[in-house]
């Protein structure tokens, strides 16, 4: 499957129902690729969420959890530098997605490359709300590391308006939460992202 366009992460804030009926909008919008993001592991929540990516056809990531996307069986895990190792990720998850945290990196892409990654994130390329202190990855990142050969994820700080000029650079997925899911009509947002991709 083709890793490009929209790539939702779900919002941190929301109560189980209401972040279920957005998830669902999100994907009714047309999102590539869904993030299943929480800081306290909510199994029931993650399962429903896994489930409405299966009903329409969307790959579900789980974020930081190895063990959970296991018991899940969901259809891959997203790393950051301080979350778990790669290696032993991709071991324990052949056959699934693997993405990497790789901030303002080029090397660190290269190495999560080696042990299995099979798409790369930079960012924060804008200032986030998520993030504020997060580093910022120079738009050039992207054009550096098309070379690499895997789809490259733009993260921190993305809207409608500045999205453009990210997939311009080379970035084949923009991972997005606020901007989508603060957004007043959610499905019409996401396919105004996707609408960047076509």
């Amino acid at each position: 499957m083709k890793l490009r366009g929209l790539y939702a992460i779900t919002p941190e804030t929301a109560q189980s129902a209401a972040l279920l009926a957005m998830v669902q909008d999100a994907l009714e919008g047309g999102i590539a690729l869904l993030q299943y993001r929480r800081k306290k592991r909510q199994t029931a929540e993650a399962r429903d969420v896994l489930r409405l990516g299966r009903t329409y056809g969307v790959p579900v990531i789980i974020n930081d959890d190895v063990e959970l996307a296991i018991e899940l069986g969901a259809d891959g895990v997203h790393l950051g530098r301080e979350d778990g190792n790669l290696h032993s990720a991709r071991k324990r998850l052949a056959g699934k997605f693997l993405g990497a945290s790789c901030y303002d990196q080029l090397d660190l892409a290269r190495a999560a490359i080696d042990a299995g990654a099979d798409y790369v994130a930079f960012g924060s390329v804008f200032a986030s709300p998520t993030k504020p202190h997060a580093v910022r990855a120079p738009l050039s990142l992207f054009s550096a590391a098309r070379a690499l050969g895997v789809p490259l994820a733009a993260i921190g700080g993305i809207t409608l308006e500045n999205a453009p000029q990210l997939v311009a650079a080379g970035a084949d997925l923009l991972a997005v939460i606020s901007d989508l899911f603060d957004a007043p009509d959610i499905r019409l947002r996401a396919s105004q992202y996707g609408k960047l991709f076509a």
